[in-house]
Protein backbone atom coordinates (compact mmCIF):
# COMPACT_ATOMS: atom_id res chain seq x y z
CA UNK A 1 0.00 0.00 0.00
CA UNK A 2 1.33 3.41 -0.94
CA UNK A 3 1.37 5.91 1.94
CA UNK A 4 1.20 9.59 1.01
CA UNK A 5 2.66 11.89 3.62
CA UNK A 6 0.91 15.14 4.35
CA UNK A 7 3.16 18.23 4.73
CA UNK A 8 1.65 18.97 8.16
CA UNK A 9 3.58 15.96 9.43
CA UNK A 10 6.84 17.76 8.71
CA UNK A 11 8.18 20.59 10.82
CA UNK A 12 10.95 23.17 10.69
CA UNK A 13 13.16 23.59 7.64
CA UNK A 14 12.08 20.22 6.23
CA UNK A 15 8.44 21.25 6.33
CA UNK A 16 9.17 24.55 4.60
CA UNK A 17 11.07 22.81 1.82
CA UNK A 18 8.26 20.26 1.39
CA UNK A 19 5.59 22.95 1.14
CA UNK A 20 7.68 24.89 -1.38
CA UNK A 21 8.07 21.74 -3.44
CA UNK A 22 4.33 21.00 -3.54
CA UNK A 23 3.56 24.65 -4.33
CA UNK A 24 5.80 24.36 -7.38
CA UNK A 25 4.20 21.06 -8.36
CA UNK A 26 0.56 22.17 -8.26
CA UNK A 27 0.66 24.77 -11.07
CA UNK A 28 2.33 22.22 -13.32
CA UNK A 29 -0.52 19.81 -12.76
CA UNK A 30 -3.30 22.23 -13.69
CA UNK A 31 -1.78 23.97 -16.68
CA UNK A 32 -1.74 22.67 -20.26
CA UNK A 33 0.82 24.91 -21.92
CA UNK A 34 0.37 23.42 -25.38
CA UNK A 35 -2.39 22.06 -27.60
CA UNK A 36 -2.13 18.29 -28.05
CA UNK A 37 -2.80 17.27 -31.64
CA UNK A 38 -3.84 13.85 -32.93
CA UNK A 39 -4.84 12.64 -36.38
CA UNK A 40 -8.36 14.04 -35.99
CA UNK A 41 -8.42 16.07 -32.79
CA UNK A 42 -6.99 18.96 -30.85
CA UNK A 43 -6.96 18.71 -27.04
CA UNK A 44 -6.85 22.07 -25.32
CA UNK A 45 -7.97 23.93 -22.23
CA UNK A 46 -11.66 24.83 -22.17
CA UNK A 47 -12.96 28.35 -22.87
CA UNK A 48 -16.41 29.84 -22.34
CA UNK A 49 -16.90 29.90 -26.12
CA UNK A 50 -16.96 26.06 -26.05
CA UNK A 51 -20.22 25.96 -24.08
CA UNK A 52 -22.38 26.15 -27.20
CA UNK A 53 -20.92 22.91 -28.56
CA UNK A 54 -20.78 21.31 -25.12
CA UNK A 55 -24.48 21.96 -24.63
CA UNK A 56 -25.11 19.37 -27.34
CA UNK A 57 -23.01 16.90 -25.36
CA UNK A 58 -24.41 17.41 -21.86
CA UNK A 59 -28.04 18.03 -22.81
CA UNK A 60 -28.21 14.40 -23.97
CA UNK A 61 -29.60 12.03 -21.32
CA UNK A 62 -27.65 9.10 -22.76
CA UNK A 63 -24.36 10.96 -22.37
CA UNK A 64 -25.06 12.06 -18.80
CA UNK A 65 -26.57 8.75 -17.66
CA UNK A 66 -23.40 7.67 -15.83
CA UNK A 67 -22.21 11.16 -14.93
CA UNK A 68 -22.55 12.62 -11.41
CA UNK A 69 -24.60 15.64 -12.48
CA UNK A 70 -27.93 16.18 -14.17
CA UNK A 71 -28.57 16.72 -17.86
CA UNK A 72 -28.32 20.34 -18.95
CA UNK A 73 -31.69 21.83 -19.87
CA UNK A 74 -30.62 25.41 -20.60
CA UNK A 75 -27.50 27.55 -21.00
CA UNK A 76 -27.76 28.65 -17.39
CA UNK A 77 -26.81 25.11 -16.38
CA UNK A 78 -23.90 25.26 -18.80
CA UNK A 79 -22.66 28.54 -17.37
CA UNK A 80 -23.00 27.28 -13.79
CA UNK A 81 -20.91 24.24 -14.72
CA UNK A 82 -18.30 26.49 -16.35
CA UNK A 83 -18.14 28.64 -13.22
CA UNK A 84 -17.27 25.51 -11.22
CA UNK A 85 -14.60 24.66 -13.80
CA UNK A 86 -13.03 28.08 -13.26
CA UNK A 87 -13.21 27.66 -9.48
CA UNK A 88 -11.45 24.29 -9.70
CA UNK A 89 -8.77 25.75 -11.95
CA UNK A 90 -8.22 28.65 -9.55
CA UNK A 91 -7.93 26.17 -6.67
CA UNK A 92 -5.48 24.13 -8.76
CA UNK A 93 -7.56 21.03 -8.21
CA UNK A 94 -8.52 20.12 -11.78
CA UNK A 95 -7.57 20.46 -15.42
CA UNK A 96 -10.57 20.59 -17.80
CA UNK A 97 -9.84 19.93 -21.47
CA UNK A 98 -12.01 19.77 -24.57
CA UNK A 99 -11.76 17.61 -27.67
CA UNK A 100 -11.98 19.75 -30.79
CA UNK A 101 -12.47 18.04 -34.14
CA UNK A 102 -9.84 19.37 -36.51
CA UNK A 103 -11.91 19.10 -39.67
CA UNK A 104 -14.91 21.06 -38.38
CA UNK A 105 -13.57 23.02 -35.41
CA UNK A 106 -16.45 21.58 -33.37
CA UNK A 107 -15.94 20.65 -29.71
CA UNK A 108 -17.18 17.08 -29.34
CA UNK A 109 -16.24 16.11 -25.80
CA UNK A 110 -14.31 16.70 -22.61
CA UNK A 111 -11.56 15.13 -20.54
CA UNK A 112 -10.84 16.13 -16.97
CA UNK A 113 -7.97 15.38 -14.61
CA UNK A 114 -9.17 16.17 -11.10
CA UNK A 115 -8.82 15.37 -7.39
CA UNK A 116 -5.14 16.19 -7.60
CA UNK A 117 -2.96 14.95 -4.76
CA UNK A 118 0.30 16.87 -5.20
CA UNK A 119 2.21 14.96 -2.53
CA UNK A 120 1.50 11.65 -4.24
CA UNK A 121 1.46 13.06 -7.80
CA UNK A 122 -1.93 11.44 -8.33
CA UNK A 123 -5.13 12.46 -10.15
CA UNK A 124 -8.44 11.01 -11.27
CA UNK A 125 -9.60 10.83 -14.88
CA UNK A 126 -13.05 11.55 -16.32
CA UNK A 127 -14.39 12.01 -19.84
CA UNK A 128 -17.53 12.49 -21.94
CA UNK A 129 -18.20 12.42 -25.68
CA UNK A 130 -20.94 13.69 -27.98
CA UNK A 131 -23.13 10.66 -28.75
CA UNK A 132 -22.87 11.30 -32.50
CA UNK A 133 -19.17 10.40 -32.20
CA UNK A 134 -19.50 7.21 -30.13
CA UNK A 135 -17.85 4.03 -31.48
CA UNK A 136 -15.51 6.06 -33.69
CA UNK A 137 -12.37 5.74 -31.56
CA UNK A 138 -12.27 9.45 -30.70
CA UNK A 139 -11.89 9.15 -26.95
CA UNK A 140 -9.26 6.45 -27.29
CA UNK A 141 -7.35 8.70 -29.70
CA UNK A 142 -7.55 11.61 -27.27
CA UNK A 143 -6.46 9.61 -24.23
CA UNK A 144 -3.55 8.06 -26.10
CA UNK A 145 -2.25 11.61 -26.52
CA UNK A 146 -3.11 12.89 -23.05
CA UNK A 147 -1.88 10.06 -20.83
CA UNK A 148 1.81 10.23 -21.85
CA UNK A 149 1.65 14.03 -21.50
CA UNK A 150 0.12 13.73 -18.04
CA UNK A 151 2.88 11.43 -16.85
CA UNK A 152 5.86 12.95 -18.64
CA UNK A 153 5.03 16.67 -18.72
CA UNK A 154 2.54 17.23 -15.90
CA UNK A 155 4.53 15.07 -13.50
CA UNK A 156 1.84 12.61 -12.45
CA UNK A 157 2.86 9.25 -11.03
CA UNK A 158 -0.59 7.64 -10.91
CA UNK A 159 -3.92 8.18 -12.68
CA UNK A 160 -7.13 6.61 -11.39
CA UNK A 161 -10.61 6.19 -12.82
CA UNK A 162 -13.94 4.94 -11.49
CA UNK A 163 -16.47 3.38 -13.86
CA UNK A 164 -20.06 2.42 -13.20
CA UNK A 165 -20.22 -1.38 -13.53
CA UNK A 166 -22.99 -1.02 -16.13
CA UNK A 167 -20.77 1.11 -18.35
CA UNK A 168 -18.98 -1.73 -20.13
CA UNK A 169 -17.68 0.35 -23.09
CA UNK A 170 -15.87 2.77 -20.77
CA UNK A 171 -14.28 -0.08 -18.82
CA UNK A 172 -13.21 -1.73 -22.07
CA UNK A 173 -11.60 1.51 -23.21
CA UNK A 174 -9.55 1.87 -20.02
CA UNK A 175 -8.38 -1.75 -20.16
CA UNK A 176 -7.29 -1.32 -23.77
CA UNK A 177 -5.21 1.71 -22.80
CA UNK A 178 -3.33 -0.25 -20.15
CA UNK A 179 -5.27 0.60 -16.98
CA UNK A 180 -5.38 -2.16 -14.40
CA UNK A 181 -8.72 -3.08 -12.87
CA UNK A 182 -7.92 -2.90 -9.16
CA UNK A 183 -11.21 -3.73 -7.53
CA UNK A 184 -14.97 -3.45 -7.22
CA UNK A 185 -16.45 -0.89 -4.85
CA UNK A 186 -20.02 -1.79 -4.01
CA UNK A 187 -22.53 1.06 -3.72
CA UNK A 188 -19.66 3.54 -3.84
CA UNK A 189 -21.76 6.56 -4.84
CA UNK A 190 -25.35 7.64 -4.46
CA UNK A 191 -26.29 9.51 -7.62
CA UNK A 192 -29.64 10.42 -9.06
CA UNK A 193 -31.48 8.59 -6.31
CA UNK A 194 -29.66 5.25 -6.39
CA UNK A 195 -26.45 3.67 -5.12
CA UNK A 196 -23.86 2.81 -7.75
CA UNK A 197 -21.28 0.04 -7.85
CA UNK A 198 -18.02 1.07 -9.51
CA UNK A 199 -14.96 -0.60 -10.92
CA UNK A 200 -11.72 1.03 -9.78
CA UNK A 201 -8.92 1.40 -12.33
CA UNK A 202 -5.35 2.65 -12.00
CA UNK A 203 -2.32 3.31 -14.17
CA UNK A 204 1.22 4.10 -13.04
CA UNK A 205 3.79 6.17 -14.88
CA UNK A 206 5.65 3.76 -17.11
CA UNK A 207 3.41 0.94 -15.95
CA UNK A 208 0.70 0.89 -18.62
CA UNK A 209 0.72 -1.89 -21.17
CA UNK A 210 1.07 -1.05 -24.84
CA UNK A 211 -2.39 0.03 -25.99
CA UNK A 212 -4.01 -2.67 -28.05
CA UNK A 213 -4.99 -1.82 -31.59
Amino acid sequence: MQICYHPDLFHGIGGILWRNFTAMLLPMLTTLDTTLTTARLRLRTITEHDLVDLYQVFSDDEVTYFLPYITWTDMLAAKSWYARVLDDAAARSALQLVLEEQASGKVIGTIILFRFDAECARAELGYALNREYWHGGYMREALQALLPHAFNELGLHRIEAEVDTRNAPSAKLLRSLGFNEEGLMRQRWKMKGEYKDTWFFGMLAGGGEQAKS
